[in-house]
């Protein structure tokens, strides 16, 4: 990758922000080839662990966009999430147990680890141009290009900074993922849709100097009304301890870090002995979204587009499920394999996706946060009588480029990601397999695809292979997992978006249609706004 730009300032794609999503996006599209032009005010990579979980398809999206096992050396599996009372009683624990995409079901992680092999795999490509220490001043559209006025940045903007030179980077398309107070978004002028949460939480990171106990092991939420706190691992070395602040509190000596060491003292029993401290900072969470996702050639992602507070651990896990999507859908479009109506499908699928985790993270911050001390009484016994109100099931993608065929109910479930043997080469399969669609089955396809069939999915680059031995394009599920998800879903093949949902799933004679219907919505995605997430 060049320190420098090119002698041309024009690109496929600008990406706007260099965070866990622009990250993701930036990698994936120079993946697929494109010339990609990142602009991020700040000199380097953030370097602390704003964000501590992920789950099983983030890991899937990292291991595309970067090097997985580096990202999550320090990590470690997540099997539960515990709700307690002010007592010390437990309220909820959060089932986190299990496998998905390949990975643990959950992780608590280490995000400067998960950034620097993102940004490592990004300065191995020579079609990408970073540009740190970097701002947006100004956008203006055009018919088929986007100019952006940029210019060096510094905090402080002295009078150095007042005379910086500006210049003008053009761009086919323009991603803002530049974080809540989005720059590109306040250029469009796209309003947001505010739910008002407004809590204000201290947030306290720590490196541990010794194992801190199995106490410490799990993530835990104490739902106390004096002053609700939490914390949790972040991976295998680290400790997160978090408190809300009142209205009573004042924010600014909460800050501290005399009062960080205080609160660890008197809640944990913890001192310089046991921890550093990394970061101490006083957070207001919010949950917002923006009024439109895509104005023209210009798209909003990340926390740019949406916001939530962290108590279902999803911010940014949906951010990168944003980035992903993204590229996929404008791989195809700039490189003339679908209708450019395909890229209106981005906020057709993500939106309602979002909202649905968006909500539920409201509602989990408004049980952790209830601080009238009768309602939290109640709340405690109908919660230890087992009385525990239901969250909806985590989202799927219901609109957009999946089949709408009412009998397909896996269409836009995640697809399972297996260890693989091909030839010499055994691993995890999207490691031994170009990104891109993927065509899965239990038998031999290419006679009941066809010929032409078979063209249209070469075209989009899609990977064919078969869990049946003896045939060119067979792998050895080495694993089982293929077989297991074939025997529990009753199916002969899976058809796999780039971004790891399935488009469809089926017998074996289902496979035409499937692949005919994939191709006409990427010729010409039709809207589908009744289309809501499930």
């Amino acid at each position: 990758m060049n320190a420098e730009p090119r002698s041309t300032t024009e690109y496929d794609v600008a990406v706007v922000g260099y965070g866990p999503t622009g990250l993701v996006l930036s990698s994936m599209l120079a993946r697929a080839g494109h010339r990609v032009v990142v602009i991020e005010r700040w000199p380097g990579l953030y370097g602390m662990p704003r964000l501590t979980h992920i789950d099983g398809e983030t890991a899937r999206i990292i291991q595309a966009a970067g090097d997985v096992d580096a990202a999550l050396r320090d990590a470690a599996p997540a099997s539960v999430y515990e709700w307690r009372n002010g007592a010390e009683d437990l309220l909820i624990a959060v089932d986190w147990s299990g496998e998905s995409s390949g990975f643990a079901a959950h992780y608590s992680m280490y995000q400067p680890h998960i950034e620097q092999a993102i940004d490592d795999r990004n300065r191995t490509y020579p079609n990408v141009d970073v540009l740190q220490g970097t701002i947006v001043v100004g956008m203006e559209q055009h018919e088929d290009r986007v100019e952006l006025a940029v210019r060096p940045f510094t905090r402080d903007r002295d009078a150095q900074w007042a005379d910086a030179p500006e210049r003008v980077i053009t761009a086919s398309y323009v991603v803002g993922a530049d974080g809540a107070s989005s720059t590109v978004r306040h250029i469009l002028g796209v309003g947001l849709t505010d739910l008002h949460v407004d809590d204000r939480w201290l947030n306290i990171d720590t490196e541990c100097a010794r194992p801190l106990g199995d106490r410490f092991a799990v993530a835990r939420q104490f739902c106390d009304p004096v002053q609700p706190h939490m914390f949790m691992p972040i991976g295998r070395s680290r400790q997160r301890f978090e408190v809300a602040v009142r209205p009573e509190d004042d924010a600014d000596e909460m800050a501290t870090e005399e009062f960080a060491w205080r609160w660890l003292r008197a809640q944990h029993g913890l001192g310089p002995e046991d921890l550093t401290i990394l970061r101490h900072i006083v957070y207001t969470f919010s949950a917002r979204t923006a009024d439109a996702w895509r104005v023209g050639r210009v798209f909003l992602a990340g926390d740019a587009a949406h916001t939530m507070p962290p108590y279902m651990g999803q911010g940014a896990c949906s951010g990168m499920r944003d980035g992903i999507t993204l590229a996929w859908k404008l791989d195809l479009v700039l490189s003339g394999r679908a209708d450019e109506a395909l890229l209106d499908t981005y906020e057709q699928e993500r939106r309602p996706h979002v909202e649905v985790i968006q909500a539920c993270a409201v509602e989990l911050g408004r049980v952790a946060n209830l601080k009238d001390p009768a309602a939290a009484a109640e709340r405690d016994a109908a919660f230890l009588r087992g009385e525990v109100p239901s969250l909806p099931p985590f989202p799927t993608i219901t609109a957009g480029v999946v089949d709408h065929d009412d009998r397909n109910c896996l269409a836009g479930t995640l697809a399972p990601q297996g260890v693989v043997r091909r030839g010499d080469r055994a691993g995890r399969f999207d490691d031994l397999h170009p990104w891109g669609f993927a065509v899965i089955t239990t038998a031999d396809a290419t006679a009941v695809l066809g010929a032409d069939r078979l063209a249209s999915l070469a075209g989009l680059g899609a990977t064919i292979v078969t869990v049946e031995p003896g045939h060119e394009h067979s792998v050895e599920d080495t694993g089982g997992a293929y077989a297991a998800y074939f025997a529990a879903t009753g199916t002969e093949t899976i058809v796999v978006r780039p971004d790891f949902h399935l488009y469809g799933a089926g017998a074996l004679d289902d496979l035409p249609r499937l692949i005919d219907g994939l191709g006409a919505a990427l010729r010409r995605a039709a809207a589908r706004p009744e289309a809501v997430a499930r």
